[in-house]
């Protein structure tokens, strides 16, 4: 009960956090859930109500999508997806621990240090760091940080920049979901009540959190985040060592 309790309560701050930075549900709920189940199974788990809530923020974002950059940087997000899916499926859970924990760290850092912000790529280099973001997202649920670097290349404006991102994201999850079910279907099954708790949380979180979290000011909800996501990445690479 308790640790439902805290997967709900971590989840709908994912979502929260996810309405205006446009990630967080997978960097802070996946580290929760491995406390259980392993990052292995977390990645899988969380897949859905990540999909649930990106699914929801893609409905009121939906006339701001750029269809070009979607068309053509989704499929690159996409089949990077499908390969990191596969991947992950034959890679063992302490190796997805660590990848994820460095993964985490190293988003906090930028985020921290500004580096985010100022860091771009070219649209041909662009195509690339898509397609490597979208592996990232398959293997262990983290792709935001390359994935939004390398949006900055095709010079968008801030709607169409938000909406096209979570479009771009829902494309990766449609693509990874089908392999975590047929590989770690079984677990997914035995944790449908860890599912069901996140998936509505996350979905709270997203609709009511934008709220409350548009009182706070921009910079600091930014170094807020990055500080978080840093510091789960050191408690993911911290447990990892001690085992």
């Amino acid at each position: 009960m308790g640790f439902a309790v805290i997967v709900g309560i971590v989840a709908a701050v994912g979502g929260a956090i996810a309405s205006l930075a446009g990630f967080g549900i997978g960097s802070v709920l996946t580290p929760v859930i491995a406390l259980q189940a392993g990052t292995k199974i977390a990645v899988a788990v969380v897949s859905i109500p990540h999909f649930v809530a990106t699914a929801v923020r893609m409905w009121g974002l939906r006339h701001h999508v750029n269809r070009g950059v979607f068309f053509s940087f989704g499929i690159a997000s996409a089949a990077g997806g499908l390969t990191g899916a596969l991947l992950h499926a034959y890679a063992g859970s302490p190796a997805l621990s660590a990848l994820f924990g460095c993964l985490l760290a190293f988003a906090g850092v930028m985020g921290l240090t500004g580096l985010s912000q100022r860091m771009r790529f070219g649209r041909r280099s662009a195509y690339i760091a898509g397609a490597a973001s979208g592996a990232f997202g398959g293997l262990v649920g983290n792709q935001s940080g390359i994935r939004s670097a390398a949006l900055l290349g095709f010079d968008i404006p801030k709607e169409s920049f938000v909406a096209t991102a979570t479009a771009i994201a829902l494309v990766v999850d449609v693509s990874r979901m089908p392999v975590y079910f047929v590989t770690e279907g079984k677990q997914i099954a035995g944790m449908w009540e860890t599912v069901a708790i996140a998936s509505a949380a996350v979905v709270a979180g997203t609709l009511g959190g934008e709220r409350i979290l548009r009182r706070i000011p921009p910079e600091q909800f930014s170094r807020l985040v990055s500080l978080l996501i840093l510091g789960l990445g050191v408690l993911v690479l911290w447990r990892l060592g001690r085992h």
